[in-house]
């Protein structure tokens, strides 16, 4: 393993490898920045999975972005190896001098060796023998909810000799002007307007992230009664929409719903025009550091240190329980969080009220 810093003047071409999910690959865009802001010259690179390649499209400092399929799967076994055959070659054509992986799995030690850059750089981790000299440079990792994750995918660079500055470590995701035209419209029908009204993002794609769907009703109608304008949104799966249903059910006035009808960069388009966002630890809170939309943020068994709202005006609500952070699916793998469901509406309240008052 090499120690010394490398020579960025003379890297031409370097691959970002993040094979993970929105979240984690939104929580990867300082590391384009903060590379492209060390080296000008340097054409960047981003290798993702294809359902996340919005949290990276339209990234001013991303060169070209190239994408799995987790769907390839579904072509057979020589359909599937088509698939990785005709991304290996158009890899290998871009002829990267640095790859950098941010995800602890082989993939990115194999494409390490198959893609033979000069330099690669990848977490510290049990590779095995087959991968020990896949990497240049390994960069150690903090565990247990000590560090945010963008500052461990940004010691990938540190250990190259890159210090980021506080302006590159900024999230970036931009929305682009379709996805802001047509977000528009939505609003427009709704009679919303841009800062008139609180979105409120309910649901996660593990539903042991989501606070009890009587509670957030219940915060809901305490926000209406203050005559707040409540906009809510989910993604369109069976099991996010069917949460959504219960909470308008319960609600004692309706209120506008963008749940299930938005795309990815449409509803960071939504979250940048709020005033302001209330959620769970899932993607759109992290959507919502990059637009610094002020956020309420719910949290349970997840670390809300390694990935709570990123330089931005914000409250994280918890309950203090002895085991939590413990990353587990509910307590006892049973997809009930009980440190969620301790949490009351007016602890919500007053973060919300805190909040406003700070950011006013």
């Amino acid at each position: 393993m090499l120690n010394d810093p490398i020579d960025l003047a003379a890297v031409r071409r370097a691959l970002v490898i993040k094979l993970r999910h929105h979240g984690d690959v939104l929580l990867a865009s300082p590391v384009f920045s903060a590379l492209r802001a060390e080296a000008p010259q340097l054409e960047i690179d981003a290798l993702v999975y294809h359902d996340t390649r919005e949290m990276l499209s339209l990234h001013p400092d991303i060169s070209e972005l190239h994408t799995i399929d987790r769907a390839w799967k579904k072509r057979g076994p020589l359909g599937q190896l088509r698939a990785e055959l005709g991304l290996l070659a158009r890899l290998r054509a871009r002829r990267y001098d640095l790859v950098i992986t941010l995800t602890e799995h082989n993939r990115g030690a194999w494409l390490a060796r198959l893609l033979a850059p000069r330099w690669a750089v990848g977490p510290d981790g049990p590779y095995g023998r087959f991968f020990r000299k896949s990497f240049s440079h390994r960069y150690l990792q903090v565990p247990g909810n000590r560090r945010h994750t963008i500052e461990v995918h940004l010691d990938a660079l540190r250990r190259i000799g890159v210090y980021p500055s506080e302006e590159q470590r900024r999230l970036v995701l931009v929305p682009g002007h379709n996805a802001e035209a047509t977000l528009a419209a939505k609003l427009a029908e709704r009679d919303l307007a841009p800062g008139g009204y609180v979105l409120v993002h309910p649901t996660s794609r593990w539903s042991f992230k989501s606070w009890p769907a009587e509670r957030m009703a219940a915060l809901i109608d305490a926000l209406t009664a203050r005559g707040e304008r409540v906009v809510l949104s989910a993604a369109p799966g069976a099991e996010e929409m069917a949460m959504i249903a219960d909470i308008e059910g319960r609600l004692a006035r309706p209120v506008a719903s963008l749940a299930g009808q938005l795309s990815l960069k449409e509803l960071a388009a939504a979250i940048d025009r709020a005033r302001l966002y209330i959620g769970v630890d899932s993607v759109p809170m992290h959507i919502a550091s990059a637009m610094t939309t002020p956020c309420v943020a719910l949290f349970g068994p997840s670390g809300d240190i390694e990935w709570g709202p990123w330089r931005v005006p914000h409250r994280v609500v918890r309950a203090e329980l002895p085991c939590r952070p413990c990353g587990n699916a509910g307590c006892g793998g049973g997809w009930r969080s009980e440190c969620l469901e301790r949490i009351g509406v007016d602890q919500v309240l007053a973060a919300v009220d805190a909040l406003q008052k700070e950011t006013q």
